[in-house]
């Protein structure tokens, strides 16, 4: 079960993000599941915050940039189970794309995506090998460091 690779992993997943705007988190067609892009946000006591905020390489280092992607697939992984009921029902991780906030000349992207790449991986074993997209970006929303959504397959 996830969960139990969850707590093997010493990680507790998020309370569920809010919306930034008019859309919403998930959607599900078929056995596909899409998640709106998901920014490093944090919950606290009284209100969210943006963790990981800045251009990458500027702004916060490289190894933040990873954390930033991480706790973005943290975020991810709580919307798919509130959508789904159960991580268990997630069937494959089918595409990342990663958009890393960061200055023209910045080149290190797919080390920033790493981030979540990596912890998918480590949560879903073959079921999270994917396909992924890595981009620069000269701005994202609320000036996170790092957004990232995903399609899913569900059983």
């Amino acid at each position: 079960m996830i969960k139990d690779r969850l707590n093997s992993l010493n990680l507790v997943l998020p309370k569920t993000p809010k919306s930034a705007g008019l859309y919403v988190p998930v959607v599900i067609t078929g056995n596909l599941v899409f998640v709106s892009g998901q920014l490093p946000i944090e919950q606290g006591s009284n209100s969210s915050y943006i963790k990981f905020g800045g251009k990458v390489g500027k702004d916060i280092s490289l190894e933040d940039g990873k954390k930033a992607a991480q706790l973005c697939t943290m975020n991810a992984l709580s919307q798919l189970e509130f959508a789904l009921g159960s991580l268990d029902r997630v069937d494959k991780f089918i595409k990342i794309s990663g958009y890393v906030n960061c200055e023209a000349s910045f080149t290190e992207h797919p080390k920033i995506i790493d981030g979540a790449s990596d912890l998918i991986l480590q949560i879903f074993g073959e079921k999270g090998k994917h396909t992924r997209v890595a981009l620069g970006m000269n701005s994202l929303p609320l000036n996170g460091a790092v957004e990232i959504d995903y399609i899913v397959a569900k059983e």
